[in-house]
């Protein structure tokens, strides 16, 4: 049983650490075609334990408008700051900007 709980868990910080590695960096930014919709009402929850950091829910493009929920992370590295991703209009030109960790 026990070795059965190590494997699992082995396997999911495997599993985070391969989806970090195709995370999009931080700032890359993506002409859209239309501003995201307004943002949805969420509650910050009570956080699950110390050094936790709440990250807001946003709108972030993926070939769509794709609400990603307000979550608490703990950061990848001390010092990391979270940038939440942002939305700019730049003239006649509609800009994503990809929030994340920053180092």
């Amino acid at each position: 049983m026990v070795l059965l709980a190590a494997a699992l868990v082995g396997g999911c910080a495997q599993h985070q650490k391969a989806a970090e590695e195709h995370v999009t960096p931080v700032g890359t930014e993506v002409v859209v075609p239309e501003a995201p919709p307004l943002p949805e009402v969420e509650t910050m929850t009570i956080a699950p334990g110390p050094g936790y950091v709440w990250v807001p829910g946003a709108w972030s493009w993926r070939t769509q408008w794709v609400w990603d929920h307000g979550r608490w992370a703990y950061p990848p590295q001390a010092g990391a700051i979270w940038v939440s991703p942002r939305y700019e209009n730049r003239g006649d030109k509609r800009v994503f900007i990809q929030g994340g960790w920053k180092y």
